[in-house]
């Protein structure tokens, strides 16, 4: 491949020009990197044809290409690349307003991609956002801000809803947007909700995330406002169920921070989740007797069982997976992080005292071997879960969840 002939580094949009020996070698090098990420430094970089036909690179100009490169200016023109989950005028607000007062957004599609305009009070609070945030991801490993300064000097904002707002005048009137417009995003006053409690951004999040998950919206009789974490447990078999157990249970819906039994009620447990959103998870899917506590949190203790540090919290990582893996009991437990030689055979000595089994089912996932496991009842799927999720197989922690498959 050709080396380029002039470089041309706009610092400020962290942009660089490059003019190939002739228009066969720009057009080699594009196509080759249409197949090949191309990356500087660990970072993932983007290549388009430029609309200059030549660079000039006269010193007078600092080796920047003035004429291309915007001044710095308090409205930033914001382009989303690898959007994965829903961006919502709220998550931008709650990214950007950690740099100054925004004043206004306005969201658009474009052939580039989802775009938005953000406009702060004034530049040097524009500036540092830029600085801050351009290039950095929204989520682990997507939702990329790429950061240019826009040539406008003000926003004009006629509706505050969920494609614009003027935070300097809530009064404006709400457009109804059509519904079919809609379907690709989750709820936007389900993520508003959020906002007005209060929620910090980590929390909006996860609720956009949760709702990407399950297709758009969050599942039907899940509000997303819910802000109490700690639950009580009642009617429990206090002759098979401890801390542990009920972690393995509860951790499927979200990260445990303690669970303490009650020693005057053993029938009874707390369990302290990681976030109100959690919690109501674990509310909706469980068909136990569970409610919500009158505690805000347990007090740590002798007799409480911490686990927020615990590397065997599910949403640690693969956040969105977890979420979408997320339902009641049923009577198939889907099993990973098996042993590559494992056997069938293996499987049942290690599960079958929880109840029949009806049915199993080895495969691999890139190259992973994993398990699928049906047992006559939901009963006895549920007590193998809790009670052989994180357990030791052949010198493997396995991990043990319920799967929405109905048959093998």
């Amino acid at each position: 491949m050709s080396e380029p002939s002039k470089i041309v580094m706009l610092r400020a949009k962290n942009q660089t020009l490059l003019q190939m020996e002739d228009i066969h070698a720009s057009v080699s090098a594009l196509q080759y990197y249409t197949s090949v990420q191309p990356s500087i430094r660990g970072r993932n970089v983007y290549m388009q044809f430029s609309s200059h036909q030549e660079l000039t690179t006269d010193q007078s100009s600092h080796g920047r290409n003035s004429d291309q490169e915007s001044e710095p200016n308090r409205i930033l023109l914001v382009t989303i690349h690898h959007m994965i989950y829903p961006i919502t005028v709220e998550v931008l607000h709650q990214v950007f307003k950690a740099y100054g007062f925004v004043e206004k957004i306005v969201t658009f599609q474009k052939s580039a991609g989802f775009q938005a305009l953000i406009q702060f009070h004034s530049r040097q609070e524009a500036v540092e956002a830029f600085g801050s945030l351009h290039g950095r991801n929204i989520y682990d490993g997507c939702c990329q801000l790429d950061i240019q300064y826009s040539n406008l000097s003000e926003l004009q904002v006629h509706y505050n809803n969920d494609r614009s707002r003027d935070f300097t005048n809530p009064s404006l009137p709400t457009e109804q947007r059509p519904r079919a417009s809609q379907q690709a995003y989750p709820d936007p006053a389900n993520l508003y909700a959020f906002q007005q409690a209060g929620a910090s951004y980590a929390q909006m999040g996860r609720a956009a995330m949760i709702a990407a998950a399950f297709g758009g919206t969050l599942p039907h009789g899940v509000t997303g406002t819910n802000e109490r974490c700690t639950l009580i447990v009642s009617n429990l078999n206090n002759d098979k169920i401890d801390e542990d157990k009920l972690f393995n249970l509860f951790s499927l819906y979200g990260n445990i921070v303690r669970i303490k039994v009650l020693r005057n009620k053993p029938d009874h447990a707390l369990v302290e989740m990681a976030d109100g959103l959690q919690a109501e998870l674990a509310v909706h899917y469980l068909k136990l007797e569970v409610n919500y506590s009158k505690y805000p949190n347990i007090t740590p203790a002798p007799d409480a069982h911490d686990y927020l540090n615990s590397s065997l919290n599910r949403f640690n990582s693969n956040m969105v997976k977890n979420y979408r893996h997320c339902c009641s009991p049923t009577k198939m437990i889907h099993i990973s992080a098996l042993p590559q030689e494992i056997s069938e055979e293996a499987i049942l000595n290690h599960l079958s005292e929880h109840g029949t089994v009806v049915n199993t089912k080895l495969f691999e996932v890139n190259g992973k071997r994993q398990a699928l496991v049906l047992f006559e009842t939901e009963e006895a799927a549920t007590e193998a879960l809790v009670s052989k999720h994180a357990s030791t197989l052949e010198g493997n922690t396995i991990r043990i969840s319920f799967s929405q498959m109905q048959s093998i």
